[in-house]
């Protein structure tokens, strides 16, 4: 992790670039070995449940006839972080099976099943099936050394604006406000040159109480790093989800909720200043929610296991 306190981005590509030439019939002879043993861990069910969240395919479902193989997915033209995700599990399985993937920041439900990065939470989201691509960017933790109480009863909010409506609308709130710190990163002719602000550390957001994850294109990409510190998150409540589980996230026990068009923001703020209590519980429960995506091996065979079912479900295994 770089002073900036994202993740460095080279150790990522090098491990990714070595990967790609590493040779994989091994990996292949070992799959039925690895996917088996999740039958012996103590942790099975709640495996199986995540793997199901991901993958909510039921019956068989076909893919398009012209859906390309595993074998097409190759590092030529595709040398990006989405690519890498990818690619560190598809390499498990046989080339000649056939999938369907969106790669990007995906806000609709494909019409066949896709795997993809982020999807609706509402509505039948089946054929979006998530993988954690991008994580490099996406899943950054934090080690917060600042107690809650002695942060400033401020919130912070930092971000791009562009064809973001609801952030622009929130700028437009809370720009200049005496609790709220809110900037956009990089000028832009459109909107007044006083929105813009310095570059700060993601460590620098750690001296407010409360920071903002107010979604993008997607999802919230600070929301992580932000659960995994002694501050709280504050937003509406999210409509769209990646491998983080969004739509598993509860208001008032792992962030603060506030309105869809932040009216209450202020009013949010006062109450969790005056009940630091309460704050330090949805502090605790932010970090729990986090621990779940710490442990690489487990990581590692949920994400195999999505990808066997989704074999399976379009009738190819």
């Amino acid at each position: 992790m770089r002073k900036s306190g994202k993740n460095s981005r080279l150790p990522y590509m090098i491990r990714s670039l070595v990967r790609t030439v590493a040779p994989t019939a091994g990996l292949r002879r070992r799959l039925p070995e690895v996917l088996a043993e999740v039958e012996s861990r103590a942790d099975r069910d709640y495996i199986l449940a995540r793997v199901d969240y991901y993958n909510k395919l039921q019956g068989t479902v076909s893919l398009p006839p012209d859906a390309p193989t595993l074998g097409d997915f190759t590092l030529r033209g595709n040398r990006s972080a989405y690519f890498f995700d990818a690619h560190e599990y598809t390499r498990w399985f046989d080339p000649s099976l056939r999938w369907m993937y969106l790669f990007g920041d995906v806000t609709h439900v494909p019409d066949c099943p896709t795997i993809v990065k982020s999807r609706p939470i509402r509505g039948d989201n089946a054929h979006s099936v998530l993988l954690n691509l991008d994580k490099v960017r996406h899943f950054t933790f934090l080690r917060d050394t600042i107690p809650f109480t002695t942060k400033a009863d401020r919130a912070i909010f930092r971000g791009h604006i562009i064809d973001k409506p609801h952030r622009i609308r929130f700028m437009e709130l809370y720009h200049g406000h005496p609790r709220v710190s809110a900037g956009i990163i990089s000028p832009t002719p459109q909107f007044p040159a006083a929105w813009v602000e310095r570059p700060i550390t993601l460590w620098d957001h750690l001296t407010y109480k409360y920071i903002l994850a107010i979604e993008g294109n997607d999802v919230a990409s600070n929301l992580k790093w932000i659960m995994s510190s002694n501050s709280l998150a504050v937003m509406p409540r999210p409509t769209y989800e990646t491998w983080f589980m969004e739509g598993t996230l509860q208001p008032g026990v792992h962030y603060v909720e506030i309105a869809p068009d932040y009216s209450d923001l202020i009013e949010q703020m006062d109450y969790y200043t005056a009940h630091p209590a309460e704050a330090e519980a949805i502090i605790t429960a932010a970090h729990a929610y986090i621990d779940q995506f710490r442990d690489p091996r487990r990581e590692r065979l949920i994400s195999l296991l999505v990808l066997e079912k989704y074999f399976e479900q379009t009738d190819q295994k």
